[in-house]
């Protein structure tokens, strides 16, 4: 069954530091734009990070620039979410799904089941 499956999240202090990881179960994720998105109760979903499938690019907003990184392990066929210096406007539930970075708003195709980071003051 193609599926992504995802791992890590939590529970983190601010200013602290989680990690997400996304799996292709079935699926080579090697080739695939990849992005992280997520979701707050009442607030927009957001798209967070992008890697690009081609070259590796990497697209990240502006609320999480310079604090989160996305990277790709193809040995492992994952993409991974590297969070640090943590805000607890960061509190949402995060998705990883194919999609495509080269538009403006990316797309969540095949999507994981989600993972919730929580952040306390």
């Amino acid at each position: 069954q193609v599926r992504l499956v995802q791992s890590g999240g939590g529970l983190a202090q601010s200013g602290g530091s989680l990690r997400l990881s996304c799996f292709g179960s079935a699926l080579t994720l090697a080739g695939y734009h990849m992005g992280w998105f997520r979701l707050a109760p009442g607030k927009e979903r957001e798209g967070v990070a992008c890697i690009n499938g081609h070259d590796a690019g990497t697209f990240y907003a502006e609320s999480v620039k310079g604090r989160f990184t996305i990277s790709r392990d193809t040995a492992k066929n994952t993409v991974d979410l590297q969070m640090d210096n943590l805000k607890p406007e960061d509190t949402a539930v995060y998705y990883c799904a194919t999609s495509d970075c080269s538009t403006d708003n990316w797309p969540m195709r095949l999507t994981g089941r989600g993972t919730q980071v929580t952040v306390s003051l």
